[in-house]
């Protein structure tokens, strides 16, 4: 069934809004839109205005500087403590002013199936060949009103620019604990295989227990588990592994237990939705362990999305023109001993949507930006339904201001994949681009946010609007 939608403004002229999140401030009777932009300012509205809520841009990375004003670093991740009505609690995801490296390739990466050794690469010197410096801190609001840092939980180091998620951190309604989604490292296709090693932080959905103090004020910067010190790996689980990119995790109630929602930006292919609810964590302590002793860990009921061998439901392709005939491509299998391995234990997607669709009604994908069930009743044929976003629709024919899409879809009850619908909507753009960069939700996922960036530069400043989509 069509939807159509109103985006309604509410706020213009911003930096790219990466994360869109309500809370209520201490003594507040009402929820306030809070706006992180990647650049590290993160304000708020209320009452028809909008204030800055903290200023961190003197701690982030100079962006855009190497890759033609493209970015995948900045402020990244915001989520409020569940009391932070009482305990003015908040986490800051982010990438660390002054830390830029040089990469741990000389050059792009491209996997060749007929050359091994592109493969099977290592990540080596990493202490040297790397990106730059993730953090992710707590910080708490004080009575007067000022929020200050109290403490760092954990620091990483990227071997590449991209894939460092969005979004990133989110409290879990089942467990009470803070969730990080990491991306795989980034380049392209996940040269070092980071996402389906235990032992990498990196292409893993984690679980920090904030109640727990490792009376570390700063820990060591780190890229393994092993590496970090022993009271802050008794602070975490592992949820799933085989994340290329995610644009974080969302739960939704249903009767008595959570489903979880998490998209896996593609490669060449598709863009991915998985959904779970029943799911088994393992212990970084149980994860070391075993690396020790050099065996396996218990793996019953651990996600595992695939990556690098899967991309959503397709084995990993690298997509090449065919010579004789340029309308046509040829795609082979990028790593085909990665994909029989984790063909048995990987979960299938929810969705996937592709890159070329020659369906009318369907759009060509870019990259998934934001997942987001919807629970409200103001737009019927919404409620319970999964609502997503794309930076970008393809289109290759004409020359248009590019223009972000916003999509649907059900849970199907037999747990089969379903199809997906693009929703409508009457915003008149005019001649400027508008890039789909975030989407948000309230407290109780009635509400739906969506951020709009004017360029796909973080360079090119204050081209951002937040939107409240309505009926």
């Amino acid at each position: 069934m069509k939807v159509k939608v109103r985006l309604q403004p509410i706020v213009s002229n911003i930096n790219l809004p990466t994360v869109l999140k309500t809370a209520m401030f201490p003594g507040d009777s009402f929820e306030r839109l809070f706006i992180a932009t990647q650049v590290g300012e993160i304000f708020y509205t209320g009452n028809g205005i909008i204030k800055t809520f903290l200023d961190i841009r003197s701690r982030i990375i100079e962006l855009g500087t190497s890759n033609g004003g493209y970015d995948e670093r900045g402020l990244l991740g915001l989520a409020f403590h569940p009391k932070f009505y009482y305990n003015g609690l908040f986490y800051l995801h982010y990438s660390v002013v002054g830390t830029q490296g040089p990469g741990a390739l000389p050059e792009s990466f491209n996997p060749n199936p007929c050359d091994p050794k592109t493969l099977n690469l290592k990540w080596l010197n990493r202490e040297n060949q790397y990106d730059h410096i993730d953090t992710v801190e707590e910080w708490i609001l004080q009575s007067n009103g000022q929020p200050q840092k109290r403490r760092t939980l954990l620091n990483l180091r990227r071997p590449f620019f991209n894939h460092n998620g969005v979004n990133s951190l989110n409290f879990s309604p089942e467990t009470g604990k803070l969730v990080l989604t990491t991306g795989d490292g980034g380049s392209g296709y996940d040269p070092f295989n980071l996402s389906q090693d235990f032992m990498e932080i990196a292409g893993k959905i984690i679980e920090i227990d904030i109640d727990k103090n490792t009376f570390i004020y700063n820990p060591p910067v780190v890229t393994r588990f092993f590496e970090l010190p022993v009271s802050i790996q008794e602070t975490l689980t592992v949820i799933a592994k085989g994340v290329r990119n995610a644009p974080g995790i969302s739960f939704q109630r249903f009767c008595d237990r959570y489903i979880k929602y998490v998209g896996n930006v593609g490669q060449d292919l598709v863009e991915s939705i998985f959904s779970f609810s029943y799911y088994k964590p393992i212990p970084v302590t149980q994860l070391i362990q075993a690396y020790l002793m050099n065996s396996d860990p218990d793996q019953e009921r651990f996600i595992n999305f695939g990556w690098r061998g899967w991309e959503g439901d397709f084995p990993s392709p690298i997509i090449r023109n065919c010579p004789e005939n340029l309308d046509l491509d040829e795609k082979v299998i990028t790593y085909y001993n990665d994909a029989v391995i984790t063909s048995a234990k990987r979960i299938h997607p929810l969705i996937n949507y592709f890159h070329q669709d020659p369906r009318p009604d369907k759009f060509k994908g870019t990259s998934l930006t934001g997942v987001q069930p919807y629970m409200g009743n103001r737009i019927p044929y919404l409620t319970g339904s999964v609502v997503f976003t794309d930076f970008a629709r393809r289109n290759e024919e004409i020359q248009a201001p590019v223009r972000g899409v916003l999509v649907y879809t059900r849970v199907r009850t037999d747990c089969k994949p379903n199809d997906f619908s693009v929703i409508e909507t009457d915003y008149n753009f005019g001649y400027q681009s508008a890039y789909y960069v975030s989407l948000g939700t309230n407290l109780g996922q009635t509400r739906l946010f969506l951020g709009v960036h004017g360029s796909a530069n973080v360079t090119d400043f204050n081209k951002g609007t937040v939107f409240e989509i309505v009926p």
